[in-house]
């Protein structure tokens, strides 16, 4: 099969990549050629800006790809200028999208009102297939600061999507993705837990909704190879698939998990929010967990994962350990808590 992948040389493209060369089709990337990726000999490679993506359909034509991946159409007007370009070209359209798109995330965020489910809480039920409520709030990251990734204000995974999904005549796939973890992760999410490992932390302090919370995540490999999986499979077209890893723990469970394969000897103190200093508040509902259900790809496109949790986490650790963040203070985590602090803390539950 031949396919086009419109970026792919940051996280996670890279070993997408890298899954359809072993599958054995032909690979062009276009990419504006200002990250080094370590990509197979055989992948073709076309430089361009994806803001001007219209402006190379002649080369596209004659490129004439199967099917179109897309790894970062972040607004509606990405999806629009995908659609628009290679309608009448391609068989059919993959895009890459996230589990941000529920309202549950929205919950989280405390930008989604509680909504009457039949639940006195507001909060929705998980895991979350792929047909439950999408959030009702639109542009998430508006009004941040500082936004993931340095994602673009009209970023919307939701109207890319329905971009996506809404021509008959070029059909349509979409993978929502779980909180990505692995070597390279860009957004380094086991940092602040390493750190306090490396530095023989004794005690982890967690606020009690923090500590019970469940999300989705996934290892950068396996989620690799769903969507490469998606992207040649017939039976993908106009499907929606999540891909998450199947255990579905806690965070302290997590956390523990990461110190265990660590060699990590302390432990993970858990207190409920009065015990917690006066000043400390958390912007996120964490009361509302973040599962998805990854049945679906298991199912149709017989998706398993490649790597298992210990083997992921090992893989993560060693990488993370051996390239902390130039500015380490970029990635704190809002609910942990500074040492001196977590010492006084630490001090007096433990007597």
């Amino acid at each position: 099969m031949n396919i086009l992948v419109v970026g792919g040389t940051k996280f996670i493209g890279p070993p997408v990549i890298r899954h359809l060369i072993n599958m054995g089709h032909e690979v062009t990337v276009f990419h504006r050629g200002k990250t080094h990726a370590e990509l197979p000999d055989r992948v073709h490679h076309l430089l361009g800006d994806r803001r001007c993506l219209s402006d190379f359909k002649s080369r596209f034509e004659q490129l004439a790809p199967e099917v179109v991946l897309d790894m970062f159409a972040y607004t509606q007007d990405d999806a629009q200028t995908l659609m628009k370009t290679f309608k009448g070209i391609a068989k059919g359209v993959v895009a890459v999208s996230s589990m941000d798109v529920y309202r549950a995330y929205g919950i989280i965020l405390g930008k989604e009102p509680g909504k009457k489910l039949g639940k006195k809480s507001g909060l929705i039920p998980v895991p979350l297939t792929e047909d439950s409520p999408l959030r009702s709030s639109l542009y998430p990251f508006r009004e941040m600061s500082s936004r993931p990734l340095n994602a673009p204000v009209d970023y919307e995974k939701i109207l890319v999507e329905q971009v996506v999904m809404s021509d008959p005549e070029l059909p349509g796939t979409v993978v929502r993705l779980p909180m990505v973890y692995g070597a390279k992760d860009p957004l380094h999410r086991l940092f602040p837990y390493l750190q306090r490992m490396d530095e023989q932390r004794h005690v982890i302090v967690l606020e009690e909704s923090v500590a019970n919370w469940r999300g989705s995540y996934g290892y950068v490999e396996n989620v690799a190879f769903a969507i490469a999986l998606a992207t040649t499979n017939e039976k993908a077209k106009n499907r929606i698939y999540h891909v998450a890893q199947q255990q579905t723990l806690s965070e302290a469970e997590r956390i523990a998990k990461v110190g265990e394969l660590a060699g990590w000897k302390g432990k993970i103190l858990t207190l409920p929010k009065e015990k917690m200093p006066t000043q400390w508040k958390l912007m996120l509902n964490t009361k509302q967990d973040w599962l998805v259900d990854s049945s679906r790809i298991r199912n149709e496109l017989g998706y398993q994962e490649i790597f298992s949790l210990d083997e992921a986490l090992k893989i993560t650790i060693e990488w993370q350990q051996n390239h902390p963040p130039a500015k380490p203070e970029e990635f704190a985590i809002p609910w942990l808590l500074d040492y001196k602090t977590e010492d006084e803390i630490t001090k007096s539950s433990l007597n």
